[in-house]
């Protein structure tokens, strides 16, 4: 099967439920369908075919919908771009995916090569193309993505996602976290990004919920949204949930009153949001792990602990396991980078042969992370890789001492990076949002208390905010330099 035999279970099982709410407009499963196969046929007409890759350069939108289900029924290749990505950026992508068309309605977008549609002509013209679905046959193998990543630390590449790759991760999560057509789901989050389109757009495809979908989130508007939609599904990013703890109390149980699962990732989240969140709106949030290469590979359970500062367990049909430098596999207990395997994991990075066979050993995938795992089996993320600091010969993980930094009053955000010194080679450095006024000496006090001392920072720099990409992960190289 495809992915389009499984989205059928809704835009034909389920054609006269409701579907989408869009600002304000609502629109049935069949009513998804008929507009889908009318751009599908526009594409063909425009002379895209299967195998031809379309950049889509999009905020969240109806049309880009539209876009996506046509290219899952053509074989045409979606290739989503960030929208916060600027010519540079932009330029390299294009380059590299070597599109027959960019779908793109901002104005000042940067001169290239293969021609620009808007996503208003494409929308006129599907009115006059028929409704039937062009014949097409994807093999599950076949690639429905090619997903660049972040490029945090060098030139950002393309990760080849197949219809079963989608297809896997998405009926683990229905499975695993229970969703169904009885959802009622509030999607904020960029559909530019494999949060909001492989496990958002595909969970409410294939399980028939009713989806509200919003252009982006916004805090002043979020308390109106969910008391409006009455949501029982919500996917966030850290900083979402951190914003709303600014909900007065009252307001937050009211907001919750219908949820059944709020879920975070796309970056860490802080162990003590955990607990302040599930006081103010009475839900624990799950945490889980994911990544642009493999989509979800681990969560905590919707049943049983959801333990703070976790990512819980492999998902089904996953394997994951925690190896040294020597590629061995650690003991519990013992940080090492976190490799994987399983259904989820893509076929490789576009036209980079040399990249894919690097991100691979023995068949598993090298994520990069470095993770621990308890004896009774929940994975703990530590960073990454690259952000791991050697001081003096000790390994200091910054998350370890960045979790401690956010339990201290008056810290908001806190980001840990080593820096260059000239004795012990690295040394740890502290870059704080806060309230108010810094009191370095007060942190520096509590690092010494519970802190090994080479992993205390030399230095508590206040910032008023740390450079995030568009689903909020840090970009700690965008930090200014001590």
């Amino acid at each position: 099967m495809n992915l389009s035999h499984l989205f059928d279970l809704s835009l034909q099982g389920r054609r006269n439920e409701i579907a989408l709410e869009w600002k304000g407009a609502i629109f049935t499963f069949a009513e998804i369908d008929a507009r889908s196969n009318r751009m599908a046929n526009t594409l063909l007409a425009r002379g895209a075919k299967a195998g031809d890759r379309v950049c889509v350069y999009l905020a969240n939108c109806l049309e880009l919908i539209d876009i996506y289900l046509a290219c899952v029924k053509t074989g045409v290749i979606f290739v989503p771009v960030n929208i916060l990505y600027r010519e540079r950026e932009i330029t390299h992508i294009v380059n590299d995916a070597d599109p027959v068309a960019i779908i793109v309605s901002a104005e000042d977008f940067p001169a290239v090569s293969p021609p620009l549609w808007s996503p208003d002509s494409l929308a006129v013209q599907a009115l006059s193309m028929p409704d039937i679905r062009p014949v097409h046959f994807a093999d599950g193998d076949d690639t429905a993505a090619i997903v660049y990543t972040s490029g945090t630390t060098g030139v950002s590449k393309g990760a080849m996602i197949s219809h079963n790759n989608l297809a896997a991760n998405a009926i683990n999560l229905i499975a695993c976290w229970r969703i169904s057509a009885a959802d009622r789901f509030l999607l904020a989050l960029p559909l530019f990004h494999v949060h909001a389109l492989g496990n958002g757009l595909h969970c409410w495809l294939i399980s028939g919920c009713r989806m509200r979908l919003l252009e982006r989130f916004e805090h002043q508007r979020a308390a109106a949204e969910f008391t409006d939609f009455r949501p029982s599904l919500f996917f966030g990013v850290p900083t979402i949930y951190v914003r709303l703890l600014d909900t007065p109390a009252e307001t937050a149980r009211e907001m919750a009153a219908n949820m059944r699962l709020f879920v975070s990732g796309s970056a860490p989240l802080p162990a003590q949001v955990l607990v302040d969140f599930r006081v103010l709106f009475g839900h624990t949030i799950l945490e889980r792990y994911g990544m642009t290469e493999t989509m979800m590979n681990i969560s905590n359970p919707y049943e049983g602990e959801r333990r703070a500062g976790t990512v819980g367990f492999p998902l089904p049909g996953i394997s994951a396991r925690i190896v040294g430098p020597d590629d061995i596999p650690v003991a519990d207990g013992t940080a090492g980078e976190v490799r994987l395997q399983g259904p989820n994991v893509f076929r490789g990075y576009w036209r980079r042969p040399d990249a894919t066979a690097a991100a691979f050993a023995d068949g598993w995938f090298k994520t990069g992370d470095i993770g621990v795992r308890s004896p009774d089996g929940y994975y703990t993320l530590q960073g990454r890789k690259s952000d791991l600091i050697i001081s003096g010969g000790f390994n200091i993980y910054p998350r370890e001492i960045e979790e401690l930094l956010l339990e201290q009053s008056g810290v908001r955000e806190a980001a840990v990076v080593g820096v260059e010194d000239r004795v012990r080679g690295e040394v740890p450095v502290a870059y704080i949002v806060s309230e108010g006024e810094l009191d370095a000496a007060a942190l520096e006090a509590v690092c010494r208390a519970k802190l090994a001392s080479f992993k205390v920072p030399r230095a508590y720099l206040r910032v008023e905010g740390l450079p995030r990409t568009a689903l909020g992960k840090v970009q700690k190289h965008l930090l200014p330099k001590p």
